[in-house]
């Protein structure tokens, strides 16, 4: 039976913004953080660049994205699954 490595890359959801680069796709990612002083929470969002290998991604999809070595400038990420397509 193989053994199944457990990771300590991070997992981050987000939706895909951008399709336009060649095997890349553009993940926005939203988190929330808790105001210090007004203890509300506020969403924060940040854009991942990814590599997609198959250019399976659309604009609107859900996916799931892993921390990968550094295959560009700023691409740092690796497409995981598709969690959901848009419609």
């Amino acid at each position: 039976m193989a053994e199944v490595k457990k990771s300590n890359k991070r997992v981050m959801t987000g939706k895909v913004v951008s399709d336009k680069g060649d095997k890349t796709i553009v993940v926005r990612v939203e988190t929330l953080v808790k105001h210090p002083l007004l203890k509300k929470y506020i969403r924060r969002r940040t854009k991942f660049m990814a590599h997609d290998p198959n250019n399976d991604c659309g604009i609107g999809d859900k996916v799931q994205i892993i921390e990968h070595r550094p295959m560009s400038a700023r691409k740092r990420w690796h497409l995981l699954n598709i969690v959901e397509k848009a419609v």
